[in-house]
């Protein structure tokens, strides 16, 4: 008869233990992986949802002093608005390009709005007048109108289809696709 010592318990415990904790971290990898999984394709249905945000109406002064309302542009077709500042370097960068591509967005039937953010009216119109913009500017000089369009940051375009809803919105001119989102409805 064989003799059982100390040591052979030990080693049949050790390995009937390590066989439950491989078994134990397969299962919470398998259940990771489900949550993930689970988690995925949640986050793809919301994403594919098409959230419809209305934009906020609002009455600024534009550099020549006239009141402009937004909601007088509702209903006549898509408008690119753009939030910059005189300090941004980037902003003068895409006033620029904006400038540049006036005409082709005026003739897909669109039309540009630049606002300066939180900035004197003085400071706005000598900023402008070396850039010769064909496009209106608007001042929102308690940034409220910014703020009421969640502007995190500037340079920002919005546009907006003809109906009054947000169709997009990001710190780049959507040059690839705004043809694209102004034929959706």
């Amino acid at each position: 008869s064989r003799r059982v010592d100390i040591a052979d318990c030990r080693d049949i415990f050790y390995n009937q233990r390590h066989k439950e904790d491989i078994k134990m971290r397969m299962h919470m990898r398998l259940a990771l992986v489900v949550m993930a999984c689970l988690f995925l394709s949640v986050s793809c249905v919301v994403a594919q949802e098409k959230k419809i945000v209305s934009a906020p109406d609002f009455e600024l002064q534009d550099i020549h002093q006239d009141m402009v309302k937004f909601s007088d542009y509702k209903g006549e077709g898509p408008v690119l608005l753009f939030f910059w500042t005189t300090w941004c370097p980037f902003c003068a960068k895409e006033l620029t390009i904006l400038r540049d591509r006036y005409a082709g967005l005026v003739k897909d039937g669109v039309e540009a709005i630049a606002i300066d953010v939180g900035e004197s009216a003085d400071t706005v119109i000598n900023f402008t007048q070396s850039y010769f913009l064909p496009y209106r500017v608007l001042m929102d000089k308690d940034s409220s109108v910014s703020k009421s369009y969640n502007v995190a940051g500037v340079p920002t375009y919005i546009l907006v289809d003809k109906n009054g809803d947000i169709i997009f919105q990001d710190n780049y001119f959507p040059q690839a696709e705004y043809k694209k989102l102004i034929t959706q409805e």
